[in-house]
């Protein structure tokens, strides 16, 4: 019998999987395909790839309005399929940690096909082994979820779209949260004409309205036709050209067609195959393994942590929670997940992201003051064309702590990093107006809207400067 198991090779089971065995526990990994889950192999990293392509099509567009002169870009689909292919085995061969596992003595199966619990501390896989061990950490992450409507087998989920054998002429996506939007975006910019349907009233649900706002209003003037608050899909149809969705309101039956219906709505944890209840281990209403602040499940010596357990399903914090999870089993229960700083964002065009509080969150609890700076206003956005969007910074009023940035826009990403770091540092909204932030720079739009705050603030005379910028 070993220490621990990891059953899972994403960014979540690698990092468990990793600090299990620098703690010294006789760590066992196990994973169906190859290292990396989901975020390498049909997630972040194809994703980002492809959003990369679609940046440089739109650069190349650009570049007569600098006196370069240079013909239409033309996609060649083949070959950047190619591309991704080249960099998810790159990424699998030299940032998936193998060599950092192999250093900490942890014992690898790969390929090993579905696990299923044959009792608390036993496992047995789909490629023959039985295996046991004190502590079993779950990290079998999650899939797309599907909808049960007449003709649903007609749809594909993003993971299919990032692997076409050609460029489809229309695509219907359906689903306005983080992943619906990146498919739109991205295959919008390859020239595919796109519709994109949410059933809320809004895109982007989890952001404030004014961010949800400028990200449907960029897509529409980008040629995305914007389907707010649709109605309800009845069914799909397959037709000579694609597929037809049916969808319904106000008793009001109307049709759209496309070449490809990619449905993006939602999340499912993968725990079908691993027979959860030989282990003691139990789910929520939503079918997530339930786990407590310190990840451990309804079974003492079993953990979960990443997508399988629903929360803030993301890579960076699928890889703390990995830690924590290790830690805790190897340790006992000395950490938790609670950190409130959690930056998150998507590269979309426009790109979006947020830390900290909403705007909205914020005012149900707090006193505050909000400042919003838009793109057209700054040096480096006015440089590179790219004025679109705008940063909110929200401070308390009464400790003058930034407690929530939201930016829409190129580059907003890395900017909500620094926004992140600064709230993790308990940084003072005059504090960061301080800092001289290069010139000109897109994380200077943060230097002035912290300048900004401390102004309307009172704190300092001195954050003038900053608003310069």
């Amino acid at each position: 019998m070993t220490d621990v198991i990891v059953v899972g090779a994403g960014p979540a089971g690698l990092l468990a999987a990793l600090r299990a065995g620098d703690l010294g526990a006789r760590t066992t990994l196990v994973t169906r395909d190859e290292l990396g889950g989901m975020a390498a192999n049909d997630g972040p990293v194809p994703v980002r790839t492809l959003a990369h392509a679609a940046r440089l099509i739109r650069d190349a567009r650009q570049l007569g309005g600098y006196g370069i002169a240079v013909s239409e870009p033309v996609l060649d689909y083949a070959r950047l399929l190619a591309r991704v292919r080249e960099v998810v085995a790159s990424v699998r061969d030299h940032a998936a940690l193998r060599p950092q596992l192999e250093a900490a003595r942890v014992r690898l199966f790969e390929h090993a096909g579905t696990v299923r619990f044959a009792d608390p501390h036993t496992i047995e896989t789909a490629d023959g082994r039985r295996l046991s061990a004190d502590k079993i950490i779950l990290c079998t992450g999650g899939s797309s979820r599907r909808i049960t409507v007449p003709g649903f087998e007609l749809t594909a989920t993003h993971s299919d779209a990032w692997s076409l054998p050609s460029l489809p002429p229309s695509m219907i996506v359906v689903g306005g949260g983080a992943t619906g939007v990146q498919v739109a975006s991205i295959f919008n910019a390859f020239g595919t004409k796109v519709e994109l349907f949410q059933a809320a009233p809004r895109i982007l649900t989890t952001e404030d309205h004014d961010v949800s706002a400028a990200v449907a209003r960029v897509f529409r003037t980008a040629g995305i036709a914007v389907h707010e608050n649709f109605g309800t899909i009845e069914a799909f149809e397959k037709t000579p050209t694609g597929v037809r969705m049916w969808f319904s309101k106000d008793a009001v039956r109307r049709s759209a067609e496309a070449a490809l219906v990619v449905l993006a709505v939602g999340w499912v944890a993968n725990t079908a195959a691993l027979d959860l209840a030989a282990s003691g281990v139990e789910t929520d209403r939503r079918g997530f393994v339930r786990v407590d602040r310190n990840l451990r499940t309804t079974a003492t010596d079993i953990f979960a942590a990443g997508d399988i357990t629903g929360e803030l399903m993301l890579v960076p914090q699928a890889m703390q929670a990995g830690f924590v999870a290790a830690t805790n089993a190897v340790r006992g229960a000395l950490l938790a997940i609670d950190e409130p700083v959690n930056p998150i964002g998507s590269f979309t065009d426009p790109e979006y992201a947020q830390v900290g509080l909403t705007e909205t969150k914020a005012r149900e609890t707090r006193d505050i003051v909000v400042v919003t700076v838009p793109f057209d206003v700054t040096t480096r956005t006015i440089i590179d064309g790219r004025t679109d969007g705008f940063c909110k910074l929200i401070v308390d009023r009464s400790t003058a702590a930034i407690i929530g940035c939201h930016v829409v826009g190129e580059r907003a990403v890395e900017i909500v990093q620094v926004a992140a770091i600064a709230m993790a540092g308990s940084m003072r909204v005059d504090t960061l107006a301080r800092i001289p932030l290069s010139f000109p720079t897109y994380t200077g739009i943060l230097g002035r809207a912290a300048a900004s705050a401390a102004r309307l603030l009172r704190l300092d005379s001195l954050t003038r400067i900053a608003e310069a910028t």
